[in-house]
C-alpha cells in the first residue's frame, strides 16, 4: 500500500521522484504528490494518477536536488487533493510523506487543536508532522530530536520521509512496521518503500529496521539511531535485482509477463535446492530447524490472500506425505482469537512481499508465546525475513501485477521442497516414491512451458464470459485450494464475482445457482477423486450450467460433459496445482483486458497490504 520515494544528491530531484512515483503505482493509489526543496519548500499534489499529476505541474518551478514523493492509497479520510501527501507542518517548515497508520491520531489532533494548530485535510498524516513541528519549535530542540521525541508519543505504524525548509542538506526518514530501504549512490542518496526506483541508480542498499531512524545527508554517510536514542551501524546489502525484471519485456501487461515467467520463477525457486541424481533436497535457510521441524506435534501455516492458498496446498503436502498435523490461518484472524500456541509449534509465515502487515502481527504473537517460527517470502531483506528464525526465499523475482501470480507457484513450490525434505527426514516415504517425486517435480518447469500454449485458446474461451456476472470454481483434494485461487484471480481483476468450493460442496447450497448463466470452471484432472468430480459435472450439466473443465491431456470423460476444455499435461496429484493455475490466471487475465478492466492496477487494491 502506498509508495515513497525520496531523493538528496547533485542531480535535479523532479525526473528521479516521477519516474520512481511511476515505478511504484503496482502497490495500489489514488492519489499522487511531491514536494521540492531549492531554497522555498514547494508542494504539488492532486487525486489521481501519477500522469495527471506530472501533467498539472507542467509549466511549475521543479528545481532542486532534494525532494520527496508519494502515492496514497486511502486510510484516513477519501482520496482528494487535501488527504493527497505530502503534508505541510503547521508554519510549513517541515514537510512529510507517510505509509502506515497512526492508530492514536484521534487524541493527538483534539490535543493539537487545543493548542491552536489547524488542519486541512483528515488524515493521521498531517497530525504528525504538525506534532513534530510542535515539538521542535517548543522544545527547542533539532529536527531528528523532535521527530524521535514525537515517534515515542505515536502509536501505530509508519514509514516516514522529511524535508525540513532552510535545511537542503538533510533528509529524515524512520520505520515501524512499514518498509523503507536507503539507496546509497556515489555523493547520492535515495530513498523508497520498495526497492523498484532505486535499481536503475545504485545496487547498495540499507533496510531500515523498526523503531530506527536515518539521517540522510546530501553528502557523507548515512547515520542511524533508534527512537530510544541508540546509535546504529547501517548495514549495507547488495541489491539482487536488475532493471529488466521491473520493466513489461514487450509484454502488454506485468501479470501476462509474470504468467509466463513461471517456468523460469519456479525453476529458479528450486534452483541448488532441487537434486535429482543425488536423491537430496537441501533447503540451507532452515537447516538449522529440520530437526524440530520434523518432530513437531503440529504445524501453523498463517498467511492472507493468495499466500494463504498456497499454505492450503501446503496442507495436502505436509500431511499427505510428511504426515504432520497441519492447521492454515488467515494472519488477521489468528492473532485475534486467542489462539492456542505451545513451545513446540512450528509457525510457517507466508507471504510474497514479507510485508503482510496481519501475518507480521501473527508471527509476532505466536513468537512472544515460543513458537519456532520460519517465513516463505519473495523480499529479501524483508520484516518477515527479519522477524523469522529462519526461513527459505522463493526467488521468484519481482512481482508488479498486483494479482499474484509466480509467487503462489514459487511458493508452492517451495512448500513442496520442504514437505519432501520432511518426509525424507520423517522416514513417510518410500525411497523409490521419493525419487520420482524428485523426477516429476524437476519437469515441472518444462510443463509450465506446455502449459502455456493453451493462452490462444483460453483466450477465445474468454470472449464468451466477458457480461458474466459470476461464476463458480470447483475442485476437490490438491485441486480445491487451485479453485479458491481461480475465484480470487478473476474477482480480483475483471470484477465479476466468484466463489471456489470443494467440488462435493456444491450440493450444500451452491447447486441452488446452477443455470444456463452461470459458468462453473472445474479442475477436473485424472487424480484422486476424479470419479466423483465427472459426477459433480454430470449434475452442473442436468441444470444447464456452463462448464469450463481443466482436465489432464487426453481425457474423454469430462470432455464429452464439459462446453469447454483446457488441457494441462500429466503430472503426479501433488503436483496439479503447480499446473491447474496456468489456465486460470490466463482466464482471468483475458476476461479482465477484454472488459477494459486495469489489469496491473486493479480499483481499490494494493499490493502489499502493509496495514490491517
Amino acid at each position: 500500500m502506498c509508495g515513497i520515494v525520496g531523493y538528496i544528491g547533485p542531480r535535479e530531484a523532479y525526473p528521479i521522484l516521477i519516474k520512481g512515483l511511476k515505478r511504484l503505482e503496482y502497490r495500489g493509489y489514488d492519489s499522487a504528490g511531491i514536494a521540492l526543496l531549492n531554497g522555498d519548500l514547494r508542494l504539488y499534489k492532486n487525486m489521481g494518477r501519477v500522469k495527471e499529476l506530472e501533467a498539472s505541474i507542467v509549466g511549475q518551478n521543479v528545481t532542486g536536488n532534494v525532494g520527496i514523493g508519494h502515492t496514497r492509497w486511502a486510510t484516513h479520510g477519501e482520496p482528494n487533493n487535501e488527504n493527497a501527501h505530502p503534508h505541510f507542518s503547521q508554519h510549513k517548515t517541515l514537510a512529510m510523506i507517510h505509509n502506515g497508520i497512526i492508530e492514536n491520531y484521534a487524541s493527538l489532533r483534539e490535543e493539537m487543536q487545543m493548542r491552536g494548530h489547524h488542519f486541512l485535510s483528515e488524515t493521521d498524516t498531517e497530525v504528525l508532522i504538525h506534532l513534530i513541528e510542535d515539538i521542535q519549535q517548543n522544545e527547542n530542540v533539532k529536527l531528528v530530536e523532535a521527530v524521535r521525541i514525537a515517534l515515542n508519543q505515536v502509536v501505530g505504524a509508519y514509514a516516514i520521509v522529511i524535508l525540513a525548509k532552510g535545511d537542503q542538506d538533510t533528509l529524515i526518514a524512520a520505520r515501524k512496521g512499514s518498509p523503507l530501504v536507503v539507496g546509497i549512490g556515489d555523493g547520492e542518496h535515495f530513498i523508497a518503500s520498495d526497492a523498484t526506483p532505486l535499481v536503475e541508480y545504485t545496487n547498495q542498499v540499507v533496510y531500515l529496521n523498526d523503531e530506527e531512524i536515518a539521517i540522510i545527508p546530501r553528502n557523507g554517510d548515512m547515520r542511524i539511531i533508534t527512537i530510544a536514542d541508540q546509535e546504529k551501524t547501517p548495514y549495507i546489502q547488495q541489491l539482487e535485482m536488475n532493471l529488466s525484471a521491473i520493466e513489461k519485456g514487450g509484454f502488454d501487461h506485468f501479470m501476462m509477463k509474470e504468467i509466463f515467467e513461471q517456468p523460469l520463477s519456479i525453476r529458479d525457486s528450486m534452483r541448488g535446492r532441487l537434486r535429482v541424481e543425488q536423491e537430496k533436497i537441501s533447503l540451507g535457510g532452515i537447516s538449522e530447524y529440520e530437526e524440530k521441524m520434523a518432530h513437531a506435534k503440529r504445524i501453523i501455516m498463517v498467511a492472507c490472500g493468495t499466500s494463504w492458498h498456497a499454505a492450503l496446498v501446503g496442507e495436502y503436502l505436509f500431511e499427505d506425505i510428511a504426515r504432520i498435523p497441519v492447521e492454515v490461518e488467515y494472519g488477521s484472524e489468528f492473532r485475534y482469537r486467542n489462539p492456542i500456541i505451545n513451545e513446540d509449534d512450528i509457525v510457517i509465515a507466508i507471504s510474497q512481499s514479507g510485508e503482510t502487515a496481519d501475518t507480521l502481527a501473527a508471527i509476532r504473537m505466536a513468537k512472544a508465546k515460543g513458537a519456532t517460527i520460519i517465513g516463505i517470502c519473495n523480499v529479501v531483506g524483508s520484516s518477515i525475513a527479519r522477524e523469522t528464525h529462519a526461513g527459505s526465499y522463493t526467488h521468484a523475482g519481482p512481482e508488479i501485477g498486483v494479482a499474484s501470480t509466480k509467487a503462489f507457484t514459487a511458493q508452492v513450490a517451495v512448500l513442496t521442497l520442504m514437505a519432501l525434505r520432511l518426509a525424507k527426514k520423517r522416514g513417510t516415504i518410500e525411497r523409490s516414491r521419493f525419487h520420482h517425486l524428485l523426477y516429476e517435480l524437476e519437469q515441472i518447469p518444462f510443463k509450465v512451458e506446455e502449459t502455456l500454449n493453451v493462452n490462444e485458446k483460453v483466450k477465445q474461451i474468454a470472449k464468451t464470459f466477458i457480461n458474466a456476472r459470476n461464476f463458480l470454481y470447483l475442485g476437490r483434494g490438491y485441486n480445491f485450494p487451485v479453485a479458491l485461487e481461480g475465484a480470487l484471480k478473476l474477482k480480483e481483476i475483471s470484477y465479476i464475482h466468484a466463489e471456489g468450493y470443494p467440488a462435493a460442496e456444491m450440493k450444500h447450497g451452491p447447486i441452488a445457482l446452477i443455470d444456463k448463466d452461470m459458468p462453473v470452471v472445474v479442475v477436473a484432472t485424472n487424480k484422486g477423486t476424479y470419479e466423483k468430480v465427472v459426477s459433480n459435472i454430470e449434475e452442473i450439466r442436468a441444470r444447464k450450467g456452463v462448464i469450463i473443465a481443466i482436465v489432464t491431456k487426453g481425457d474423454t470423460e469430462v470432455k464429452r460433459l464439459a462446453d469447454y476444455i483446457i488441457e494441462i499435461p500429466e503430472t503426479e496429484e501433488m503436483l496439479v496445482p503447480l499446473l491447474a493455475t496456468i489456465p486460470l490466471q490466463l482466464l482471468a487475465y483475458h476476461i479482465a483486458v477484454q472488459r477494459g478492466c486495469a489489469v496491473d492496477m486493479p480499483r481499490n487494491l494494493a499490493k502489499s497490504v502493509t496495514v490491517e
